[in-house]
């Protein structure tokens, strides 16, 4: 039976060595990546059974990340390898499509079991926040599902401090546009303010306010 294929994604170079370590015995490690946009690239290149990716990563964080890699189409399971206890990152990394959220200091005891869990179609929760997210689906704001991929991602540009040109840029659209999705985003979440924006993003784990 051949091994199952895995992508890894960490721009702490350390940390990703370490994993492929702890993985290459039974896995075969296909990349190792350090940022969002080479993630992409490289599970639509590669097309592994697995994908280990942290959430913090530079140009495009992992959850945005899985949710481009869901949209191309890419069946790889997921699981998030992070330092976020949070449980509104732990909330947006399974609403994007992963099979697993492990925290980093338990790595070595608890990914091995992690990618099991996702091999046999299961999602696992690092114990520590597990019950936490449980709760938190129980609650009624589920606004940050309501919002578009592309309205994420220019909420995410805004809350990060960019300007409608600097959206504009990014995105590659014209700054009219740019303004409008702003607009359209402060009336579905019912805010006023920018400050509103970057409040609700660091709450949902949209960015990292480290």
């Amino acid at each position: 039976m051949s091994r199952k294929r895995v992508l890894i994604a960490d721009d702490h170079q350390i940390l990703a060595e370490g994993v492929r370590s702890l993985l290459e015995p039974e896995f075969e490690v296909v990349d190792v990546v350090s940022n969002g946009q080479e993630l992409v690239e490289s599970a639509k290149t590669h097309l592994p059974d697995l994908i280990v990716a942290d959430v913090t990563m530079p140009l495009l964080n992992g959850i945005e990340a899985a949710i481009r890699i869901r949209e191309a189409g890419v069946k790889s399971k997921i699981i998030f390898l992070t330092m976020h206890r949070e449980v509104a990152y732990a909330r947006r990394a399974i609403d994007s499509g992963a099979s697993g959220y492990v925290l980093k200091h338990s790595v070595s005891s608890e990914l091995v079991t992690a990618i099991a869990d996702a091999i046999d179609g299961k999602t696992y929760i690092s114990p520590l926040i597990a019950g936490d997210l449980v709760q938190s689906y129980s609650a009624d704001d589920h606004s940050a599902q309501e919002l578009t991929t592309r309205q994420m991602e220019v909420l995410r540009l805004i809350a990060d401090g960019g300007s409608a040109k600097d959206v504009a840029k990014s995105l590659k659209i014209s700054i009219r546009t740019a303004e409008a999705h702003r607009a359209n985003i402060l009336e579905r979440l019912g805010m006023q303010s920018t400050a509103e924006l970057v409040q609700y993003a660091i709450r949902h784990g949209i960015i990292s306010i480290d």
